[in-house]
């Protein structure tokens, strides 16, 4: 089937809340590690341009080639791990370690060793870990009730409705009902867009001791462990088998293509890909990889664009996206739940993941993903010690 053929405003309306959701959760986070590492405004301008370009051209190129939603994203914790633990690194030297942090991750996904240690996770613990880490989105769609009912208890009620009446246009009904009731509250604060491009700026990579250490290793392997092992962990759990070796070398390479010009991380998504992922995106799951590609046109746009994009996101009110992020996410959480538990032998390490993800917990710089990942396989291997 052609792209044409598969298109759908479903699937663009899931593409635009991906990004809607993963740039206004995290975006903050980018703009200080930049900051901790003393770029001012024009080079905070080429990271948005850099990551940008990188999402955008990763989630459209590696979707179209394999027809499987692929949803890339920046590293989060990366971003976090840079405000703590960059200190006193120039930005030459962090940008020095973004280059080898991204070929190692390069080396890891053409090598094959990324797919062999990942394929050993069995499929109920993959959907514990998605289910335990969506759970938190699904409780702050009702938790936006306590500050703003009205618009909040109204996007509730329009994707019920949506859900009975016109089940693939639910998602894209819910978020306009929100955009005009955040508008008719003065909830949207428009005022302060302004059309701005985005410019790049070339940084020297330079490296030292300090950054290898403070900066490469720890920035590796937190975007594997908390990013790229949760990745592909939605990317399986929904059904999807993706070529996970070319996928993630191919990621590496447009990483190191561009980290001398911000591109501090790229990695597959966990949260945002299953939405691009779920029933609202298309009832098909053939047609979906269609909502991937629309996210990657949106990266674009933030990429062009940078700050205009970024303040038009900001506009949006809290408890909006909250709203329409949790009831994007509604079908996945039950699928992920549904496949964890379904398997009476593996149920229980399962439920272990699913709460120790679920709970938030980070060791050592890590994400509460990995941990779930780490404690149902300990608790399956326990469990299930003699057992045919």
């Amino acid at each position: 089937m052609s792209f044409a053929k598969d298109f759908s405003l479903s699937a663009v309306a899931a593409g635009f809340v991906t990004v809607l959701v993963g740039f206004t959760s995290s975006a903050v986070i980018v703009f200080q590690g930049a900051r901790a590492l003393g770029a001012g405004p024009e080079e905070i301008s080429s990271w948005m341009w850099a990551l940008g370009l990188g999402m955008g051209l990763t989630c459209i190129l590696l979707s179209l080639r394999y027809r499987i939603p692929i949803v890339t994203a920046w590293s989060t914790p990366g971003a976090a791990m840079l405000i703590t633990g960059a200190a006193g690194v120039s930005l030459g030297d962090a940008t020095g370690a973004f280059l080898l942090s991204a070929a190692l991750i390069m080396v890891c996904g053409f090598s094959g060793f990324f797919e062999r240690m990942i394929s050993r996770i069995p499929v109920s613990i993959a959907s514990g870990m998605l289910a335990g880490v969506l759970l938190r989105f699904g409780l702050d769609a009702f938790i936006a009730m306590k500050t703003q009912f009205v618009m909040a208890f109204a996007m509730f009620l329009a994707y019920l409705a949506g859900r009975r009446l016109f089940p693939r246009y639910a998602v894209i009904a819910t978020l306009a009902l929100g955009i005009v009731i955040a508008a008719t509250q003065g909830l949207l604060h428009l005022e302060t867009v302004h059309l701005e491009f985005a410019k790049p700026k070339w940084i020297t990579p330079t490296l030292s001791l300090s950054a290898v250490i403070g900066v490469a290793l720890p920035l590796f392997v937190v975007t594997m462990a908390s990013q790229n092992v949760p990745g592909v962990a939605v990317i399986r759990a929904s059904g999807y088998a993706a070529p996970i070796s070319p996928v993630v070398g191919w990621i590496g390479v447009v990483n190191v293509l561009l980290a001398p010009f911000g591109a501090y991380a790229l990695n597959l998504a966990a949260i945002t890909a299953a939405i691009c992922m779920g029933r609202e995106a298309h009832e098909d799951a053939k047609r979906r990889y269609v909502a991937a590609v629309a996210a990657g046109m949106f990266y674009l746009l933030i990429g062009l664009f940078g700050a205009t994009v970024g303040a038009v996101f900001a506009a949006f009110p809290t408890e909006l996206v909250l709203v329409i992020a949790g009831l994007a996410l509604f079908g996945t959480i039950g699928n992920g739940l549904a496949a964890a538990l379904a398997n009476e032998r593996e149920r229980e390490p399962a439920l272990v993941t699913f709460l120790v993800t679920a709970s938030g917990l980070s060791l050592f710089g890590v994400g509460s993903a990995f941990w779930g990942l780490v404690a149902g396989v300990i608790a399956m291997v326990t469990l299930q010690a003699g057992k045919r």
